[in-house]
């Protein structure tokens, strides 16, 4: 079991990184291999689906980073499939109400605390069918993501927020500007509110807000501020930032242009 949950009720800063393009095999390992904590495998803008995601999570079998899954929709049927293929979390976006909240908890906990179906001997059991503590140790383990990126959302900030079973609640910048009428104003008055108010629900609630910062600049600013699950950009990002610096540093070599 990964621990990653106890370890976010603890307080802890928690790394990873959000995948939506680099889907090898060695992606987890080599993000492990950085010292991070947690990778999400993106099946909402990212090209993975459910055989894929299978495959992905497997890989990660044997390292210490631990696996999530970014449905599509709440309306991804079952919620927990995904974790039956063995993602250790999930991440549900466009979460607005309490309700949605409740629901998204149920389906990814076993009874008595949820409604998740029982398939065992499978991917996530590692095809050994567990002893009656298994369920109760399971829904300790999974981690539960909601990810707020709409004005509706910030309306019922508190109500979602303070749902029991959710442990991280992660803005969603982009979305959440451009429904606010603010299209990726980052510096705007109104943004910079709901990026404190997602803190402070947080804090309140006992649950980590959850960010992709840009920059190493921006996380260190928002890690300064409060947020504790971070995913350093996204594999896209990282990979052509990457290229990008070490081209311009060939072709500005001893300080020429």
């Amino acid at each position: 079991m990964s621990g990653l949950r106890q370890r976010l009720q603890q307080g802890e800063l928690l790394l990873g990184q959000m995948v939506l393009e680099l889907f090898t095999p060695g992606i987890g390992p080599m993000l492990e291999a950085c010292g991070l904590d947690f990778v999400i495998f993106d099946m909402e803008h990212g090209r993975c689906d459910i055989a894929l995601m299978s495959e992905m999570i497997a890989s990660c079998r044997g390292s210490n980073i631990v696996p999530m899954a970014r449905v599509p929709d709440a309306g991804f049927a079952p919620l927990s499939r995904v974790l039956d293929i063995g993602a250790r979390g999930v991440m549900v976006p466009r979460v607005e109400t309490r309700q949605q909240a409740e629901e998204i908890v149920s389906q990814l906990k076993y009874a008595p605390v949820g409604k998740r179906g029982v398939a065992l001997g499978v991917a996530h059991d590692l095809y050994r069918a567990g002893a009656p503590e298994f369920f109760a140790r399971t829904n300790e383990e999974i981690v539960v993501i909601l990810l707020l990126e709409t004005a509706k959302a910030f309306d019922n900030l508190d109500e979602i927020v303070s749902v029991p079973g959710v442990d991280i609640a992660w803005m969603g910048h982009y979305d959440l500007t451009v429904s606010m009428g603010i299209p990726a104003q980052f510096d705007h008055a109104t943004f910079l509110k709901a990026m404190d108010d997602l803190i402070a629900a947080c804090k309140k609630y006992g649950v980590a807000p959850g960010f992709l910062p840009p920059t190493p600049e921006s996380a260190v600013h928002w890690i300064d501020k409060g947020f504790r699950a971070i995913s350093l950009g996204s594999d896209i990002g990282v990979f052509l930032d990457g290229v990008r610096k070490f081209r311009a540093h060939i072709e500005h070599r001893g300080g020429t242009a």
